[in-house]
């Protein structure tokens, strides 16, 4: 059984992992999209203080569409390349690349700036890992095909979760996008990375002790991107409940059984 520390992130392959997944626009890109916008039109522009991207990785459309509800963005990642990645495209511009998911963005969410370069400017981008966060910091926190494409440990899947969820303050939101019952897997002709195949009523058995107002969407797979061995994408909301224990505390160790 691989866990984090097993796999070199550092050696994240960001080139590969771009032309595989976001050059172009796929289906499920504009699934997630139009998910995801409903909950930041839900929020008036700059009404969320702080927001966290956990893992952003090289991924910018988590990121594009906080960019009106959102004063601060912290896009928080533990790889050097990944991190590399994105400093660079907030100080040259995004990639030509990104330009269709950007117009999609503001299509559903017209209180996007005209232009994705401006949308990015309140992003801040952090090398780090989960275990750098404090409990509390953040409005709302997201996290996109991280914790169950880390680990094959449950144990230290649900730890991730449980930081995660605790990332943001009491009555905060959390807003994740799963792989489902992605096996391990590899980008390019690349080593094999960890995975934890995860379904709906794993997510539920971890979320619902920890939160309220949990929501679980599906989309279908998406047959226009490389096969990893997943069955589609679950997109998770829900808030931190107004008073819960931090982590490690009595009353979360207990809730983890």
């Amino acid at each position: 059984m691989r866990r984090n520390r097993d796999a070199d992130w550092n050696a994240w392959p960001v080139a590969d992992y771009l032309a595989e997944n976001y050059r172009e626009l796929h289906p499920i890109d504009i699934g997630v999209i139009r998910h995801h916008s409903a909950v930041y039109r839900s929020h008036a522009p700059g009404s969320l203080a702080r927001t966290l991207e956990l893992g952003a990785g090289p991924n910018l459309y988590p990121l594009m569409l906080a960019g009106a509800a959102a004063r601060r963005i912290d896009a928080l990642e533990p790889s050097t390349a990944g991190v590399r990645y994105l400093r660079r495209q907030l100080a040259q511009g995004p990639d030509d690349s990104w330009g269709p998911f950007y117009a999609l963005c503001r299509s559903l969410d017209p209180a996007l700036p005209a232009s994705c370069a401006e949308a990015l400017r309140p992003v801040r981008v952090v090398q780090g890992t989960a275990d750098d966060l404090v409990p509390g910091s953040y409005d709302l926190a997201s996290m996109h095909f991280v914790a169950e494409s880390v680990t094959e440990d449950l144990g230290e899947f649900t730890a991730l979760c449980e930081t995660f969820v605790h990332a943001v303050r009491p009555g905060g939101r959390i807003l994740a996008a799963f792989m489902e019952r992605m096996p391990s897997y590899r980008i390019g002709a690349g080593p094999v990375w960890p995975a934890l195949p995860v379904d709906e009523s794993a997510l539920r058995a971890v979320f619902a002790p920890r939160t309220t107002g949990l929501r679980i969407a599906r989309l279908a797979k998406d047959r226009t991107l490389p096969e990893y061995g997943d069955s589609g994408i679950l997109l998770l909301t829900a808030e931190r409940p107004p008073t819960s224990p931090s982590p490690g505390s009595q009353e979360s160790r207990g809730s983890q059984g």
